[in-house]
């Protein structure tokens, strides 16, 4: 039986890798619960394409 809940897996994607034109994208997937961050995420993650700290965005 599947849990229920309020948790959901979404996916982070970097918004600076299509600026710089280089091939591939950096994408990460996490958790976050709905009822307490309705609005989309924004992490600060690891890009390995441009090798620094990097604005993340929840996407859909």
């Amino acid at each position: 039986m599947a849990k229920k809940g309020n948790r959901v897996q979404v996916i982070l994607e970097c918004t600076e890798h299509k600026a710089t034109g280089k091939p591939g994208t950096s994408r990460y997937i996490t958790t976050k619960n709905k009822k307490n961050t309705p609005d989309r995420m924004e992490l600060k993650k690891f890009n390995p394409v441009l090798k620094k700290m990097t604005v993340h965005k929840e996407i859909k």
